[in-house]
């Protein structure tokens, strides 16, 4: 039996040929191809535009059409299959850390109202917005977060749902704003946030969520550390200086531009909304502390921020994550809609922008004209984490990996081959049915992508009901019966 089947073999590498000529390396002519297909081609970048990083010059083609540049718009991506799995890989990490913490997927359009984001508080974001209006005269905007989405749906749902929800969802959000080292105009984000729990409870679960990620992807507290604020911080500070009320959102969206402006950037812009150089110069100082028993003596015990924020560190010691947090009174996060703490992960080499943020917004589905519900979440973006990943060595190898290939020897095989390609599936293997190929690329091909047999169809095997299975990894050769193929 192995005598003929060896026979098969050899007769098939002498004399079968591939229906079309393999090319000595990846370019190609698109005269080669029908004139009806070779527009298809005719802005192909050459390599070297591409590796230089050039936008290439597109070629015109000769019957007239019109040339479609093939790069994608100027700060998205493409998710070629290598970066695919980069990506799939790193959303099972949201989603497997989202199941631990007993949270539901959701998931809402895109495309969303424009009114949901647009906001009078100066907040950067509002500036930021891919807008436009449909073919309906509607206002829509292609969602810069997730947030007023969420608050949405939780509105629309109604009483039909008990408190606490705990939700996450995993979205893409479109921002055109400069771009730099991890920010781009699209990018994918996991959200988790906890509606109608009041307490800081829910900030500590969150932040418990954020940390069993890093520690999933092997990032330590040595690498990335979490600040935590409160807004009722600054709150109580312009109450000490006997600020109006309405003028605490505009200077939140102020002095979250520390760090982004110098000092005197800073005061004379919030001296520009009508405060005394006092109360600048106080805010400035209280938001500048780095230790809770400093703003316990600033402010006093009895005010709840402080409150709040002792409660938090406190849990941070019982979940065994307090080397992960620092107190920053400089945290105030630029979204207006936040209340209470907030937070924001970084890494601690200062190399890249914030990893995630999030916090308390128990007043957000008001300015939707609906009841409010105590709320907290975070934001967690794909783009700065692996960077940081990246820059640590922890990017995973995720190499293609293939069951099976199946590939029959003789053109008449192809039937046969194609019912135990079927076979092999319908049991759950990953199988690849190669046919028209010399056998030396088969075994090529196998190694490129990792499989972990090669299942040959030849024609005496077959006539007894058989095929013959190469072990990849070891070498090793035998027949089975076709119906016991596992």
């Amino acid at each position: 039996m192995a005598a003929s089947a060896s026979a098969s073999l050899r007769h098939h590498l002498l004399l079968r040929r591939p229906r079309f000529p393999l090319c000595p390396n990846p370019t190609f002519r698109a005269s080669s191809f029908p004139r009806r297909y070779q527009r298809l081609f005719a802005s192909a970048p050459s390599s070297s535009a591409v590796d230089n990083g050039d936008t290439p010059s597109p070629v015109e083609p000769s019957d007239g059409a019109s040339v479609v540049d093939v790069n994608p718009p100027r700060g998205t991506r493409d998710f070629p299959p290598e970066d695919m799995r980069l990506r799939t890989w790193l959303f099972d990490q949201f989603r497997e850390v989202s199941r631990v913490m007993a949270f539901e997927e959701v998931d809402f359009p895109v495309l969303e109202s424009e009114a949901l984001f647009i906001r009078k508080a100066g907040e950067e974001i509002t500036q930021q917005l891919y807008n436009f209006e449909d073919k309906g005269g509607r206002r829509v905007v292609l969602r810069p977060e997730i947030t007023p989405s969420l608050a949405r749906l939780v509105i629309k749902q109604g009483k039909s749902v008990s408190l606490p929800l705990k939700w996450f969802t995993i979205g893409q959000c479109w921002r055109y704003e400069r771009m730099t080292r991890g920010r781009r105009r699209e990018h994918y984000q996991w959200n988790m946030d906890i509606f109608g729990m009041p307490k800081v409870r829910a900030e500590s679960e969150l932040l418990q969520a954020i940390i069993l990620l890093f520690e999933r992807l092997g990032i330590t507290s040595s690498d990335v550390g979490i600040r935590v604020s409160s807004r009722k911080v600054l709150q109580a500070v312009l109450n000490m200086y006997s600020i109006p009320e309405h003028l605490f959102t505009e200077v939140c969206v102020i002095v979250d531009k520390l760090g982004k402006l110098t000092r005197e950037e800073i005061e004379k812009e919030l001296i520009s909304t009508g405060l005394s150089s006092e109360a600048v110069q106080g805010i400035i100082e209280v938001l500048s502390l780095k230790s809770l028993p400093k703003l316990e003596e600033v402010l006093g015990s009895d005010v709840e921020a402080v409150a709040d924020l002792k409660k938090l560190f406190s849990f941070a010691e019982q979940y065994g994550y307090a080397d992960w947090i620092c107190f920053d009174a400089s945290v105030v996060r630029g979204l207006a809609y936040y209340t209470g703490i907030v937070f924001e992960a970084f890494d601690r080499e200062g190399k890249l922008r914030a990893i995630c943020g999030g916090g308390r917004y128990d007043r957000l589905l008001s300015t939707f004209g609906s009841e409010d519900i105590p709320a907290c979440g975070f934001g967690f973006g794909d783009a700065v984490i692996v960077e940081l990943l990246k820059e640590k060595g922890l990017l995973p190898d995720l190499s293609r990996q293939i069951d099976d290939i199946v590939f029959p020897l003789d053109e008449e095989l192809q039937g046969p081959a194609s019912t135990v390609a079927s076979s092999l599936r319908k049991k759950g293997r990953s199988v690849d049915l190669v046919e028209d190929k010399r056998l030396k690329w088969v075994f090529k091909h196998a190694e490129r992508i990792n499989a972990s047999r090669l299942i040959l169809v030849g024609k005496s095997e077959w006539e007894r009901g058989m095929v013959r299975v190469k072990v990849l990894s070891t070498r090793d050769e035998f027949e089975v019966k076709a119906g016991e193929l596992q």
